[in-house]
């Protein structure tokens, strides 16, 4: 899939410089002519010379696309035309600037943003954004526009265009870089011969860096082992010995001389079901010395330490293996061999440093571990059993069936009780074997020489068996708990996805962190400009100051602090932020009863990957939240600004044409003047209350739930009411109400549903042309009553449907002949809605037209007369 899609996307390749004026943008051009005479299509998409002429004149010859133009706040930008780009397909496009911030109106925000288009580009190293804060040091400048790292790393290509700072110097006195004045500057603040060198050596570690990637991507995906030494890689092997500190200190001095990158590797096998409580602090103490010190460390599973250890380096092109050699007995080291002895044979070309403990070599003596009694009695019960069924089996069969059932309960006991138990049983079946059926019976002696050797292959079977047994039932625990521990993260992160609300969801996290870690949790999240408790579990937990000041600073600096931390460590709790990619969303604090450190580094990855899921799961919510007060804001700017312009203009008419008419009143002396006036004053007066209404309407719906009075309804007196209020609205149009015999009682508020009749009326005689028909028709359909307001007007434009129920919206045209302040359609769905009715728009099919189509609940086992009103 990867190979498809590398096949389908163009080729990118970034020119890399350590300062402006080494050159990126000459050595760009000059790759870019010599592919133009071998004929590939070239074209510039931007390319900025600063003026200087031999850059100049390698644009000589080269197609150019014209940059587009963009207008941001009066001034005339230019900015890369990508539409032109893409229409044009050259086969290779120069792009310059790649860390530059587009004008607002462009696709993208930003140019590198525009990648998957690009085939060649060139970019500063102080634009890379992980090394921004280094460069911020040695230059005391922070560069504002930066290019992600994630561009560096999908590149194909990367060419470093190197040059000294002396050479470099010598271009800026030169004005081959910038102007004279801008040149003398730069020379005295950024290029200091010292940030030169500091900035040319970050450029040539950064690209071997991704040179690096590059390489071991290639031999992974070639299957070729490793290592190839072209870049240095440390692997420090962390076991239980006391010397594992010993081995991280040794591996961090070396990845500092040698610059190289450096990991931690613990390698569980069956053998760590057995250690004791002090060996697993020494692995945990080792991991977290790693952590601190830089390292990533990683634990793996696995049947045999070397080969994992191995395995892992050749997968990683690791050129340098760290472990310790503990001091051994010399029949250990002759029949078990030494982890340092199995590494250097396996390891390749990789360099193993081994490392002694320092301490005294381990005496010949074995060290048993008693563990529990039931464990041995048990191995001796299935022993006993396994004999009773061998007493029997050897009247009918012969010795080798026999021995088999003596090896079936050495099986079983490594696959219930594990190794030593499993390696009694071995012993214990030798003795009953030797003593219940090798002649001479009875005694522990053994009179032929073919059954002694019998004997001793019985009893190395058993052992073998045993312990590969013992390997496989160690592994399969180990198995389970990875399996458990994952299948619990997926219900946990099933939990997140379905959590209703914030508090379900904190809830979940704080619960789900203290059963998998058997801690005490809380969890913190901003208020009021500082961290507050919003759950935890058990929920009446409560800080401490020492505990607050702790929280507040992991808070602010977004790093872990607390207990067995490096940071305010006599807290008792330890306090780690919730991050995403925007930031800290939380704190989560845990602690426990037991001293010392709370958690194993395996442990912390744990509650890192619940505290990620949870931090992801908050911010969701919060964007939820925040998009919601983003729309109302939105929403609230809108209706502002709408209900200016209809307080400025749609009420203001009334009013001034009030005043108007009653200046003149004054002054008239004939009657016919004088009615014409008061009959102005009086239909204004009345358009002024209704734009009243509607506002004081829109109130209503805006504050909450309305307070319905419902009831029985006739549908003909409410039409019948609404067509007497709208006489004048009417007065020069045609009406025409048609319903259905025998329709039912509505169950509606006679008061909303008349306003709602009354505001379709209204906005059918601003539309209709004068003398037309206004048409409202009603019958039954699936248990609902259906009301239409039809008019002959020009109709409303398809993609405006739905738009003319918004508040304040008006089609283009309305306010031709009457004005209005555009809350007429959208009060008549709030309050059909509020009667549990729907309301639509559409045009009529017949004529042009409008057509207002309301469904209506019933009243139940109510029928109204037949009845047909013209």
């Amino acid at each position: 899939m990867a190979a498809a899609q590398e096949e389908v996307r163009g080729r990118l390749k970034i020119f890399v410089g350590a300062a402006p004026g080494v050159g990126k943008t000459y050595e760009m051009l000059s790759a870019a002519r010599a592919r133009h005479k071998e004929g590939v299509d070239v074209v510039v998409g931007v390319v900025e010379t600063h003026g200087r002429q031999e850059t100049q004149a390698l644009l000589d010859g080269l197609e150019v696309i014209p940059r587009r133009p963009v207008e941001y706040r009066g001034r005339a930008l230019t900015e890369m035309d990508l539409d032109a780009l893409l229409a044009r397909r050259p086969q290779l496009a120069l792009v310059d600037e790649l860390a530059h911030t587009n004008a607002p109106g462009s696709r993208h925000p930003k140019r590198y943003m525009d990648v998957e288009e690009l085939i060649a580009a060139g970019i500063n190293v102080q634009h890379i954004e992980s090394l921004n804060d280094v460069i911020a040091r040695i230059t005391r400048i922070r560069v504002r526009e930066t290019v992600p790292d994630s561009i560096i790393d999908k590149a194909d290509d990367i060419e470093l265009i190197d040059l000294t700072p002396e050479d470099l110097l010598q271009r800026l006195k030169e004005g081959k870089v910038y102007v004279p004045h801008q040149a003398e500057r730069a020379i005295r603040h950024y290029f200091s011969p010292g940030n030169l060198t500091a900035l040319r050596e970050l450029a040539l570690r950064r690209t071997a860096q991704r040179v690096d990637e590059q390489m071991v991507r290639y031999m992974q995906a070639h299957a070729i082992p490793g290592p190839w030494a072209a870049g240095e890689r440390i692997l420090a092997c962390i076991g239980s010995d006391a010397s594992s500190t010993e081995v991280v200190r040794n591996a961090k001095r070396m990845a500092d001389s040698l610059k190289a990158q450096w990991t931690a590797l613990h390698v569980e096998t069956g053998a760590d079901l057995n250690l004791s409580e002090e060996e697993r602090d020494r692995i945990a103490e080792a991991m977290r010395l790693a952590e601190r010190l830089g390292a990533e460390t990683v634990t793996l599973p696995g049947q045999d330490a070397a080969d994992t250890i191995a395995d892992y380096a050749r997968a990683n092109n690791v050129t340098h293996i760290i472990i310790v050699q503990p001091p051994r007995a010399w029949w250990r080291e002759l029949f078990g061999g030494s982890l340092a002895q199995q590494l250097i044979r396996k390891s390749g070309r990789a360099g193993v440093h081994v490392l002694g403990s320092g301490g005294e070599p381990q005496s010949g003596r074995l060290t048993l571990r008693i563990g529990e009694p039931r464990a041995w009695l048990g191995s001796l019960a299935f022993v006993a059993v396994s004999l009773g069924i061998a007493l029997l089996l050897h009247q009918v069969l012969g010795l080798a069936s026999v021995a088999m059932t003596f090896l079936t309960a050495v099986l079983v006991s490594a696959v219930v009780y594990g190794l030593w138990p499993a390696l009694f049983a071995s012993f214990v079946s030798v003795l009953a074997y030797n003593f219940f059926f090798l002649p001479p019976l009875y005694t522990f002696t053994i009179a032929d020489p073919e059954n002694v050797v019998a004997l001793f292959y019985f009893g190395m079977t058993a052992v073998i068996a045993s312990n590969l047994t013992a390997r496989v039932r160690a592994q399969a625990i180990v198995a389970r708990q990875r399996a458990r521990t994952t299948e619990e993260l997926y219900q946990f992160s099933r939990k997140l996805a379905g959590a209703a609300n914030l508090d379900d969801l904190l809830w979940a996290t704080v619960h789900q962190i203290a059963l998998m870690l058997k801690v005490r949790v809380v969890i913190l999240l901003p208020e009021h400009g500082t961290v507050a408790v919003r759950a935890g579990y058990p929920p009446e937990d409560t800080l401490d100051a020492a505990d607050l000041a702790a929280a507040k600073w992991c808070w602010e600096k977004n790093r872990a602090a607390g207990r067995g931390s490096d940071t305010l460590p006599g807290a008792k709790r330890l306090f780690t932020p919730m991050s995403t990619g925007r930031g800290a969303v939380g704190i989560v604090g845990i602690d426990n009863d037991e001293p010392g450190p709370i958690l194993t580094p395996d442990q912390l990855r744990l509650l890192n990957a619940l505290a990620d899921q949870a931090a992801l799961a908050i911010e969701r919510v919060n964007l939820v939240e925040d998009v919601d007060r983003a729309r109302l804001v939105a929403e609230t700017d809108r209706l502002r600004a709408a209900l200016l312009t209809s307080i400025s203009h749609d009420l203001r008419t009334p009013l001034a044409s009030i005043l108007g008419s009653a200046t003149s009143l004054r002054d008239a002396k004939d009657p016919t003047i004088q009615a014409e006036l008061i009959r102005n004053i009086q239909d204004e007066a009345e358009r002024l209350n209704r734009f009243i209404g509607n506002l004081l309407d829109m109130t209503r719906l805006e504050s909450g739930p309305l307070r319905l009075a419902t009831g029985a309804l006739e549908l003909s007196d409410a039409i019948g009411s609404a067509l007497r209020r709208a006489a004048k609205v009417l007065a020069e149009h045609r009406t025409h109400v048609v319903l259905e015999p025998d329709l039912p009682m509505l169950d509606l508020d006679e008061v909303l549903f008349e306003q709602v009749l009354f505001n379709l009326l209204d906005n059918a005689a601003k539309y209709a042309p004068a003398g037309s028909l206004i048409t409202v028709k009603a019958w039954r359909r699936d248990g609902e009553v259906v009301v239409q307001v039809l008019d002959e007007g020009p109709g409303i434009p398809p993609a405006e449907l739905e738009r003319v129920f918004e508040k304040f919206y008006r089609v283009g045209g309305a306010d031709r002949r009457r004005a209005g302040t555009g809350l007429g359609l959208a009060i008549c769905r709030g309050f059909v809605e509020a009667m549990n009715g729907t309301i639509a728009a559409g045009n009529r099919t017949d004529r042009p037209g409008a057509v207002f189509t309301l469904t209506l609940p019933m009243l139940a086992q109510a029928k109204a007369p037949a009845e047909v009103t013209e």
